[in-house]
Order: structure tokens, then C-alpha cells, then sequence
């Protein structure tokens, strides 16, 4: 039935002072975390101060971690599974939530009344799994999907562009597949397409195409894009893992090590010793 557990973070401060800071987290869970107090959230290469009330939403695909200010912490949060909100999910597919895209900010902050309306959701929750109740887990999965439909409520309401062209859905396709290489979570794991053309064949259409595509749509060509990602996710690796330079220019595709540092600098101004210090 999958996984899920909740959690009061008061209880988890108690002993906060004699743990080693939170390190960055790839773990196959999704978290939803109501937080109160003075921290700093941290999700891919970006951080967020919080001084006060906010929602966040976590997975695996966007590393993260959360570093508390002081023992002042009051909230809740929960960790589940894919896997545990199938059977009720009517054909939901969480990594496709906008409270769960890579590229959107996980922080919601909210107001007082946000903040108790929402706690009432975990005090369910935490009641719930504590309980004998034979039917506990179709009712902590109803709660849970409450708790997601209502931070997608308080995010920003997007601005619809049609979308239909056939361009559209090239650029779509285009992007789920060069967010789907990733994240690498081991060294002997390789990004399998790594230039242009790869993607292009993989998509079925023309390099000249799918450049012209996405240069409409984006204002950037293939390789920009490509680049960007990479950026990225090296970016993570040297600030978030103990992999060596070479192993991380081995498994995002590089020839050897000095490729890598000469891409790493053009995209970024320094060399990945200098980034990772």
C-alpha cells in the first residue's frame, strides 16, 4: 500500500541541538511540511529564508533541506509514497502537480488562519494513523489529497496560453524528457542523452526542427537548454555529493575532466574546484 508517516515538529526539536545539520535529501518520498519559525529552506541550488508561516512541498526529483534558525520551530509534516495515493488518486499523477514541478517555488508562505486551518488537516492526520479504524488508510489518503489540493489553491494562478500547436507539444515533449535524465543519483550513472541530436532522434524530428522549435518558444536553441540543465544538476553534485570532479564529469556525459572544467566555467565564471569551495 506504499508509505506514510506524519509528523509533529515541535517533537523533532526537542533534540535539535545534538543532531548534525539535515543533509540534502533524493529519497523516493514525496513531503509536505507546514512550518512556523525562522529557517532557511534549500531546494536544488537555490535557498529561501522563512520568517514565519509557510507550506512546502518536497520530492525526490529536487534535492532539499531544512536548517532552523533556533529550537522556535512549531508545524507538521508528512512523507508518503507514489505508491500509497494510487488507489485513490482517480488518476492523479503527483509529479505532475505544479506544487511538485522542479521548476516552481516549493514554498507557499501563509497567513494565521492558513496556518490553523491546515494544522487542523495534520491533527486528522496524526489521530488517524494512531487509530484501530479497519478503513485508516482510505481516510489518511482522503486527508492527504486535501492537504495537496489546498497548496495548490494558495499558489499563484498561472496565466493559460493556449497550447496546442503542434510546436507546443514538441517544446512540452522536449522538456519532460531532458528533466527525465535526472537527478543522477549515483557515479556510475550516465546521462544517456546528452547532445541535440540526441534528443532529436529520441523525439522523432529533425535537429534544424527541434531547434527552430524551441528557440520560438523559449528564446533559447537545444544546446543552451541542454546546457542549462547540466549547469544545473553539476552545480548540485559539487555542493551536494563527495563525488570526485571526474566522476561527475564522467557521468554527466564529458569526455574527461578538462572538457567538463571548460564547460563548467563558460557556464558559470569558475572551475568546479573553485564552485565546490
Amino acid at each position: 500500500i506504499g508509505h506514510f508517516n506524519v509528523f509533529n515538529v515541535a517533537d523533532l526539536m526537542l533534540d535539535y541541538r545534538n543532531r548534525p545539520p539535515m543533509t540534502f535529501n533524493r529519497r523516493e518520498f514525496y513531503k509536505i511540511s507546514l512550518i512556523q519559525g525562522c529557517s532557511r529552506i534549500e531546494y536544488a541550488d537555490q535557498g529561501l529564508e522563512v520568517a514565519g508561516s509557510a507550506l512546502w512541498f518536497a520530492s525526490h526529483r529536487v534535492p532539499y533541506r531544512w536548517l532552523p534558525h533556533d529550537q522556535a520551530q512549531v508545524g507538521y509534516f508528512c512523507v508518503f509514497t507514489d505508491e500509497f495515493l494510487r488507489p485513490a488518486n482517480g488518476g492523479l499523477v503527483l509529479h505532475e502537480l505544479p506544487v511538485f514541478q522542479p521548476g516552481n517555488c516549493p514554498v507557499v508562505p501563509v497567513t494565521d488562519a492558513q496556518f490553523e486551518a491546515i494544522s487542523l488537516l495534520f491533527e486528522k492526520m496524526t489521530q488517524e494513523i494512531k487509530s484501530g479504524y479497519a478503513y485508516k488508510y482510505d481516510l489518511l489518503r482522503a486527508y492527504l489529497l486535501e492537504l495537496i489540493h489546498a497548496g495548490q489553491k494558495l499558489q499563484p494562478v498561472p496565466v493559460l496560453v493556449p497550447a496546442h500547436s503542434a510546436s507546443a507539444r514538441l517544446a512540452g515533449l522536449f522538456a519532460e524528457l531532458l528533466e527525465r535524465q535526472f537527478p543522477l543519483e549515483a557515479p556510475q550513472q550516465q546521462l544517456r542523452l546528452r547532445t541535440a541530436a540526441d534528443y532529436a532522434g529520441q523525439l522523432a524530428v529533425h535537429v534544424n526542427h527541434l531547434n527552430r522549435v524551441l528557440k520560438e518558444a523559449t528564446g533559447f536553441t537545444t544546446t543552451a537548454l541542454i546546457g542549462a540543465r547540466v549547469t544545473q544538476e553539476a552545480k548540485l553534485l559539487l555542493k551536494q555529493t563527495s563525488w570526485t570532479v571526474s566522476e561527475i564529469a564522467e557521468s554527466l556525459g564529458f569526455a574527461d575532466v578538462a572538457h567538463f572544467c571548460n564547460f563548467f566555467k563558460r557556464q558559470t565564471g569558475l572551475v568546479p574546484g573553485s564552485f565546490r569551495e
